[in-house]
């Protein structure tokens, strides 16, 4: 894979020659970008209207007189109806009547771009290679001028916005005059660090942003006064940003309660200062550090995938500091100990002296077979001393075990009061038989006081030599001496064939009707 620093700012045209120069398949650019977008595109958020919804029930009688009733709704309700179509259906129901002719265009519009197509945009994302859709850019472009706004929610993410500069513009300068509550806006590479226009900075009506594949704009030359003042839910999905740009968004969004980094293409810092953030999702993400200085209405900080700057392997190191964060309830995947480069990973700053009483579910990955990732878990465990559920995913290593962790490791590495008080729930998964991990198990069996719930998922591998291969690996568990006699233990098999990550969902980690985003086998 090529340094992301040299990707940053080349074009479509220098890639290719450098690839040809160097004997590289030039298909091959293609077939990452495509994962580019595929993996872009799982990040955004779904549109709120569909052209494929069943808009009336099969086989359901009408009324015997015949008469429209719903034409006799007041233009209130008829608004609501009509902003709650795609763009498309909206513009058709002023061709039903007299009484529907004008309601289209008073309505809060809903205008996603791929519902513009013939198929509704069911065939799913144009590979590339395939020509930017002028007609659709086009349908665009004449349904923001016709349309007098406000709009309810527009997705733009079908365009190459290199091929569109003016219209891309145009489109900026109507949402800001006419009104956008939520905004969708991806740039189809190449390149994939085209400058966004400062114009963004006008939209003050968003309460949601999503923006994909873009260089953020220079916040230097942006007016002083601008803000997102009603913005709650922002989403960097593959950009390029600098440290100050991503601080002016967050300083610019007094309200913002939901932010997702995903894939930002250069490393940056996250210094999180809000009274608003209450869940904070980092993914796939070049980061230097994490340092939640004052966030206290903070519940949820998830991260996984991470990527150090000026390193193209996932997992290297970088530092999370927490600060004041009195309502931190949840928390992962932490990974302590080093990784597979042997370079260090994450670790809270201060591990000896930072406690971290408010989170009660954690997530963690550790690779058991190497003795000093192992020797890290205690200190960490330490620092949440009324921890309730604990999510460990147990990670595979590509070389042979560096140094055995028995059950007396775990008995001498001294107090862990979340053991033995608090903690009720244990999910274990991708067990692989290891006695490091046997030995872990062991010791909360025997020490956790109030434990209600043992959850181990085995390693598909596991089972390559029968179940009897996976009960003698289990056995010292079962006779372990249980401090908990009413805990209940779950064993099933991981549907996993290949190793890999946590399995985690970004919109169930959003979510807070879900107590337990990390716990997922019964979503699954």
């Amino acid at each position: 894979m090529a340094d992301p620093q040299f990707i940053i700012g080349t074009s479509i045209s220098e890639m290719l020659a450098g690839m040809e120069l160097d004997g590289e398949d030039p298909h091959t650019l293609d077939l990452g970008t495509n994962y580019l977008l595929y993996f872009l595109y799982d990040y955004l958020p779904h549109p709120p209207v569909s052209p494929t919804a069943t808009l009336f029930p099969s086989g359901l009688p009408l009324l015997p007189d015949g008469v429209d009733r719903i034409s006799r709704l007041p233009d209130a309700v008829l608004r609501g109806i009509v902003s709650r179509l795609p763009a498309k259906d909206a513009a058709r129901t002023s061709a039903l009547s007299s009484r529907w002719r004008p309601l289209w265009r008073a309505a809060p519009l809903s205008l996603v771009d791929s519902h513009l197509l013939p198929d509704g945009g069911a065939a799913g994302q144009f590979p590339i290679g395939v020509p930017s859709p002028r007609a659709v850019t086009a349908a665009v472009s004449r349904v923001l001028a016709a349309h007098p706004g406000p709009f309810r929610c527009v997705h733009l993410t079908r365009s190459t916005m290199e091929e569109h500069r003016g219209e891309m513009s145009r489109w900026l300068d109507i949402l800001v005059a006419k009104g956008v509550q939520e905004l969708v806006f991806a740039n189809r590479p190449w390149p994939i660090d085209l400058r966004l226009p400062a114009t963004i900075f006008g939209c003050a009506s968003l309460t949601r942003l999503y923006l994909g594949v873009w260089r953020l704009p220079d916040t230097a030359a942006v007016p002083r006064g601008a803000s997102f003042p009603n913005l709650k839910e922002l989403g960097l999905c593959c950009c390029v940003m600098e440290d100050h740009d991503l601080a002016f968004m967050l300083e610019r969004s007094p309200v913002l309660e939901f932010l997702v980094l995903m894939g930002s293409q250069t490393g940056v810092g996250l210094r999180l200062v809000s009274h608003s953030l209450r869940c904070v999702q980092l993914g796939f993400t070049m980061l230097e550090d994490i340092d939640v200085v004052d966030a206290p209405r903070l519940e949820r900080l998830f991260q996984w995938q991470i990527v150090s700057p000026g390193q193209v392997a996932m997992n290297c190191s970088f530092r999370i500091k927490i600060g004041r964060a009195p309502n931190l309830r949840v928390l992962g995947y932490l990974k302590p100990g080093d990784q597979e480069l042997g370079i260090s990973n994450t670790v809270i700053a201060g591990a000896k002296e930072c406690i971290v009483p408010s989170v009660q579910i954690l997530g963690i990955e550790v690779q058991f077979g190497l003795r000093n990732a192992v020797k890290k878990v205690p200190g960490f465990l330490r620092c949440f001393p009324n921890l309730e559920t604990l999510h460990v995913y147990s990670r595979r290593i590509s070389e042979e075990s560096t140094g055995k962790v028995n059950l007396k490791f775990w008995q001498e590495g001294g107090p862990m009061k979340c053991v033995v008080q608090s903690m009720k729930k244990v999910f274990f998964y991708e067990f692989q038989g290891l006695r490091s991990e046997v030995a872990f198990l062991k010791f909360i069996a025997e020490r956790g006081r109030v434990l209600e719930q043992m959850v181990v998922v085995v390693a598909s591998k596991c089972f390559s030599s029968g179940e009897d291969n996976v009960r003698a690996k289990l056995k010292p568990l079962t006779s372990a001496n249980w401090s908990s006699k009413a805990c209940k233990v779950e064993l099933c098999k991981s549907t996993r064939t290949e190793p890999g990550s946590p399995i985690y969902s970004n919109k169930i980690a959003s979510d807070f009707g879900f107590a337990d985003p990390f716990d997922l086998l019964e979503y699954h």
